[in-house]
This record gives C-alpha cells, structure tokens and sequence, in this order.
C-alpha cells in the first residue's frame, strides 16, 4: 500500500505559502500559480482539510523515479470531479484546470497504480468512522445495473441485457450498509449477474475480512449461494420480492444498493459508458463516490435543540 499525505512531515515551501499540497511545497505546482475556484465540484477549504491527509505520497518524493510534479494535488482532484460529475468531454476541460493531457495523465496513473480505489477506500473508513461504525463492515448489499455504451465501446466489452433491453455494459457493485462503495466490476451487459458475483465476491471478502452477510435479488440464486458459503465463508441472503406485490415496493436491504446506483446516474459521466476500458470505468465510479464521501466528511451536523 502506498504512503499517504499524513506520513510526509508538516512544512511548507516558501514559494508557496498558499497551499500545503505536495506539489506547492516540494514540486514545481509554484511555477503555475493557483485557480479561483469557482465550480460546485471544487472543494472547499474544510473538504480539503478532510481529505489532505489520505492522499497518496508521490512516486518521486519516495525516491522511486519520476518528476516532481507542475500542478496543484488539490487543484487535480477538483478536475477530474469536474469532468465526472458534469460529463465533459477530457479536451473540453476548462481552461482554468490544468491542461487536459496533464489531467488525463493524472487520472490515468491513479487508475494504474490503483491509487484511486486506496483513496477511495481510506475515505470510506472515515466516513464509517463518522457515522459510528466500524471501518470495516461486516455485511452488504450487491446487484447489478446495466446502462447504455457510448460509441467508442468495442465489441469486446458490450453486449446487450435482454432482461433491460440495454446494449451496453452492466456494473456490478458490492456496497455496504450505509450504501458505500466495497467492490465494482464492469462487464458486457449480457454477462450474468450470477457470473460476475462469483468473481467480484471474492475479491471483495480479499479485501474486506470481516464481511460476513450479503444480500441479494432473486437474479443470484442457486449454485452462488453453495459456493459463497463454502468457498468464502459468507453468507449469501435472498431478499424476493413477493408475487402478490404491485407497484413500486421498497424492498428490505435492497433499497440501498438501488440508492447507490441512483447516486451514479447524478454524476453525468456515468449516466452513459463513455470509456474504452473497463477499467476506467470502474474508476470513474470510485472517483464519484469519492466527491459524494468528501462531502459527507467536511459537513458539520446542526446542532440539538
């Protein structure tokens, strides 16, 4: 695992009094000078106080290669929550951010080093913290929700649902009981549901040791619920939804994953599948729920009466 921002000792350059980001007080973030920020996305001074301290160290402040970095940290998580929570296009970044290129560069090396999914998680610790729970969670919710494939989607990696009429892709995610994100995977939408939970299931309980109870629709029935408890100790309940039902019903558990997914369709990046890869699709996911726990953690709550 990566060192983080609260493991670097406290200091400031003094070419950049401004701003305590890595790269205003050991890199080359000086020489570019600082943004107004002005988009709903961009932090506010008690969003960054919060998330700081959770950020990655860079490779080259570790001595492992590499250039000190020419843009603001913070400035570079605004962008990239810019462009998923308004679904622009990477060239169409406004000029006020950093070039595209750099931007992309950025997203592109947290998805390869797995840096977004650690930050991502460490947010979630917190949150779970801030919430009066255990950082690690002990059961969960998973389903899957299919959506439509932008163009440039090969073939490779789309397919159509029958049961949605969707041609496109399906995500398939682990969330917990507060309806945070545990585990994502991206497929062809024509991939079964029960399929994908095998393979996402375990690398969710690698992950998350404590996690003891999931629960599931009746599409994840049959030989799943064997092999999840044999295999991975786990225990897999069915929530169904009764055949005398009519109409809208929320379902015990089931709600929540439903509420994640409905958080997705906010962010506008995602309401579509523009990626090539699927692997930057998942990231865009983490990087959603990363604006959604960010805010959760500067918000203050009112005060009794």
């Amino acid at each position: 695992m990566s060192h983080f921002y609260a493991f670097v000792r406290a200091g400031s350059s003094p070419l950049t009094p401004s701003c305590d980001c890595l790269a205003h007080r050991f890199g080359n973030a000086a020489d570019n000078g600082t943004r107004e920020r002005r988009y709903p996305t961009d932090m506010t001074d008690a969003q960054w106080a919060a998330v700081r301290p959770l950020l990655p160290v860079p490779g080259w402040l570790e001595g492992r290669g590499g250039q000190p970095e020419a843009y603001c940290h913070r400035t570079m998580l605004d962008a990239v929550h810019y462009l998923v929570d308004n679904g622009t296009k990477w060239r169409a970044m406004p000029a006020d951010f950093p070039p595209w290129d750099r931007v992309y560069a950025f997203f592109r090396r947290w998805r390869e080093h797995g840096l977004i999914v650690e930050f991502h998680d460490r947010l979630r610790g917190k949150v779970r913290e801030k919430a009066g729970r255990d950082p690690e969670p002990t059961a969960g919710v998973i389903d899957s929700q299919s959506v439509k494939a932008d163009a440039v989607v090969g073939a490779d990696s789309r397919g159509f649902d029958g049961g949605k009429l969707v041609n496109g892709r399906k995500r398939h995610a682990v969330v917990d009981t507060l309806g945070l994100l545990l585990g994502v995977m991206v497929t062809a939408a024509d991939t079964g549901d029960r399929t994908a939970a095998r393979v996402l299931l375990e690398q969710v309980t690698d992950v998350h040791h404590r996690l003891e109870l999931v629960w599931a629709d009746g599409g994840y029935t049959g030989s799943l619920i064997e092999h999840c408890l044999a295999m991975l100790a786990l225990v897999l309940a069915i929530v169904k939804r009764s055949d005398d039902m009519r109409g809208f019903v929320v379902l015990p558990k089931r709600w929540i994953v439903e509420r994640f997914f409905a958080h997705l369709m906010r962010s506008r990046r995602l309401v579509r599948d523009f990626e090539r890869r699927t692997a930057s699709a998942e990231a865009m996911i983490y990087w959603s729920m990363t604006l959604l726990m960010t805010r959760r953690l500067a918000r203050t709550r009112p005060a009794s009466a």
